[in-house]
């Protein structure tokens, strides 16, 4: 099999085992405070900065303390600055995000570097499964998360999950947990965005009787709750900044105390974090503090988005499929499937999965064009795909009533699924009479 021209490339070896080859790469210093200073790619990323958890570590005091990263990928070698203050340029000109070629000058402070290719490659194996817990994917991208997640879970250490939102990043914390000698034990969920900040603190170290207004009883916290097990702590991003020195307090010596109580409790949890912001560019904004970032990024994952592997979109909506109608094996109408590869799925794995459901509730191949674009002002190709045809021989209100009852058909079917069969409770969601549903229901043959 031909290598494609790129930076990176996936290879066959003896034993049909499949790799990822990087090329070699080396940033130096020639110019600045730290010149003389290099540091080599030893993987697909490299971070530049002034903060001790980067790669390459400058002490000009003009670069931030996460200034850029560099990234190996089919497209070459990515520069991605992180909101450094004074910024990073090429050639003279501030830059958010660039292709290099080896001999690139970049400018950062009172620093130059200059980008060279090595001889040689680093060899990195991919997974031959393509599924890891409820986590699957065959491309390039996931089945190299995959090997790495199997050694991870192997490991007790701290876990960073990045990656945008939709992208899997609580399956992933999930997949790490059950795979885990911890696995026997409990995996308790905070979710730091939806959790008033008066409330953060004591959901995660839990409570005394009488602490604050409104506890009547002691309560443990999701770290107790978690002993023995994992703590997954989503959007870590969204932390109040000042909870986060008694997080990190918690993280470093392993011990906390209730709210309202001075007896110290210690732990037994691994913890794993997962956020949909850059954390380095959120240091850098004085959002994150920069030792809590140095304590979770012990070991750092990055989810990619959908967009960016497309191969995994058919082998993704041909498991949603199967999961709606309940039926194993079941495979998703061809028109389907050749639709959704066309999309871009903004919203990744969530959103692909939402567009399968409504498709298989609707139970009508001529809305699905319609129903997974997800758009409210279809184009015009859409709206005849959808089967909104012309009639000359109907009036407008007989071909509205045409329109009307499918789209009631369909959301009466997702009304009730949402609410889990409960006529009472879909009749409130709805805020309609319980006895007009049951009528609605049974005209368009609803279960």
């Amino acid at each position: 099999m031909a290598n494609p021209p790129s930076s990176i490339r996936t290879s066959v070896i003896p034993g049909n085992v499949r790799e990822i080859r990087f090329r070699r790469y080396v940033l130096r210093v020639i110019d600045g405070p730290d010149k003389g200073r290099e540091c080599a790619l030893s993987g697909a990323d490299l971070a530049v900065g002034s903060a001790p958890s980067n790669d390459l570590v400058l002490a000009d005091p003009t670069v931030s303390r996460h200034h850029f990263v560099l990234h190996v990928g089919p497209d070459g070698v990515v520069l991605r600055d992180l909101d450094s203050t004074n910024g990073t340029t090429l050639a003279g000109y501030r830059v958010g995000s660039a292709h290099l070629k080896p001999g690139a000058l970049i400018g950062l402070g009172l620093t130059t570097l200059r980008l060279d290719e090595l001889g040689g490659e680093i060899r990195e194996p991919l997974s031959d499964v393509d599924q890891f817990g409820r986590a699957i994917g065959k491309s390039v991208a996931m089945r190299r998360l995959f090997a790495m997640l199997g050694r991870i879970a192997a490991a007790d250490s701290t876990v960073l999950i990045e990656g945008e939102t939709g992208t899997g990043k609580g399956v992933i914390a999930e997949a790490i947990h059950g795979a885990s000698a911890r696995a026997a034990g409990s995996l308790v969920v905070v979710d730091c965005a939806s959790i008033p900040p008066s409330l953060i603190e004591a959901e995660l170290f839990g409570h005394t009787r009488g602490a604050f207004t409104g506890a009547a009883a002691a309560r443990a916290g999701a770290f107790e709750s978690a002993a023995g097990g994992t703590l997954f702590l989503d959007e870590i991003g969204e932390l109040p900044l000042e909870m986060q020195p008694k997080l990190l307090r918690a993280l470093e010596e392993r011990v906390i105390k209730r709210v309202g109580s001075v007896d110290p409790i210690r732990l037994d949890v691994r913890v794993i974090a997962a956020t949909n912001r850059n954390l380095r560019q959120a240091v850098n904004r004085g959002t994150f503090r920069s030792d809590l970032y140095f304590r979770l990024n012990i070991v750092r994952l990055e989810v990619p988005p959908l967009r960016e592997r497309r191969d995994d979109i058919v082998l993704l909506a041909t498991s949603f499929y199967e999961q709606f109608v309940a039926r194993p094996g079941a495979q998703p109408p061809p028109a389907l499937l050749d639709h959704l590869i066309r999309l871009d799925w903004p919203g990744n794995v969530r959103e692909l999965r939402n567009a399968v459901e409504r498709a298989v509730l609707m139970e009508d191949p001529a809305l699905w064009q319609e129903i997974t674009a997800g758009s409210d002002d279809p184009a015009p190709g859409a709206i005849a795909a959808a089967g909104y045809h012309f009639d000359e021989a109907l009036s407008f209100r007989a071909a509205k009533e045409h329109v009307m009852s499918h789209w009631e058909r369909w959301y009466l079917t997702e009304l009730v699924a949402r609410n889990g069969g409960n006529l009472s409770k879909a009749a409130r969601a709805a805020r309609m009479d319980r006895t007009h549903l049951r009528e609605l229901l049974m005209r368009y043959q609803v279960k």
